[in-house]
């Protein structure tokens, strides 16, 4: 798939080539109307010219992040901290981590989010990363490699509570990228003011585990500079679990709407994140 061609690519030209790439996708209609229409929706108050330039520079941001991936794995983790200029929240991220009972952060496709668990190998965080093995298996190894290239460990999907409740013992970060459609298994949080089905997952670990837990990312803020942040989400006291696990996925979907909101054009549009409705929503 031309990916070690890339690797010895300049990462300028490789950008810059996926953007063109992401460009060319946006006209052919490869699922353009998906991300018009929620970007339309998310956003009601802007008008369909910046609904249309958003979407397109989505496109173009999704391809240069993709392509730009492979000069990234080539220069490894001293490349990481060189494109990485900031992180808002380290010292709370650190002090928890220093209480030795592990973290668990979730991000969401925003940014570049292989960037954000690379970010936190480069710092000195021993992370595993949780991962569905997608169906094209060229390029799930492609992801797989890439994130062991960057730093990563792996625990798969399939039976994965036991590894991470380990991982999470050992006092390593066990990281999640949760903001897809969870079906009928998730629970119904607002984004942009409509209901999303939402894993569960991240935020029941960290209750059932006593481990604390984070909402992060990073996102892009100039060629091939990253801007990370996390912030830690404290349960609610007084209420049963279930109630916690809503909350705390309550607060980091919030907290993911916020950062959107400033960076529209760098959120993973593409992906259908309200095609689950509670029973009897028209």
């Amino acid at each position: 798939m031309g990916f070690g061609v890339l690797g010895h690519t300049p990462p300028a030209l490789s950008e810059s080539l996926g953007q063109r790439l992401g460009r060319l996708a946006y006209r052919a209609g490869w699922r353009r109307e998906v991300v018009e229409s929620q970007i339309a929706k998310a956003f009601p108050e802007k008008d369909e010219e910046w609904v249309l330039s958003t979407a397109k520079a989505c496109f173009e941001h999704v391809g240069g992040e993709a392509l730009g991936l492979a000069a990234l794995m080539r220069g490894g983790l001293d490349e990481v901290r060189r494109r990485l200029v900031g992180w808002d929240g380290s010292d709370a991220f650190r002090s928890a981590f220093e209480e030795g009972r592990g973290v668990v952060i979730v991000s969401a496709h925003f940014g570049n989010w292989e960037f954000a668990g690379s970010a936190l190998a480069a710092s000195g965080f021993p992370v595993d990363a949780v991962m569905l093995r997608l169906a094209n298996r060229t390029v799930s190894r492609y992801v797989e490699e890439m994130r062991g290239d960057l730093g990563m460990g792996l625990i798969f999907h399939a039976n994965a509570w036991n590894r991470m409740a380990a991982s999470l013992a050992e006092g390593r970060v066990v990281a999640f990228v949760a903001d897809q459609d969870a079906r009928d298994k998730g629970v119904f949080i607002p984004f942009f003011g409509r209901p999303a089905s939402t894993h569960r997952s991240p935020a029941l670990l960290a209750l059932r585990t006593g481990t604390p837990f984070f909402v992060g990312g990073a996102h892009r803020v100039g060629p091939r500079q990253y801007q990370c942040w996390t912030v830690r989400l404290d349960p609610a006291e007084g209420v049963d679990t279930r109630e916690q696990v809503i909350d705390l996925t309550r607060r980091w979907v919030a907290e993911v709407e916020r950062r959107v909101r400033l960076y529209p054009e760098q959120y993973f549009w593409h992906h259908k994140r309200w095609k689950w409705q509670p029973p009897g929503t028209a």
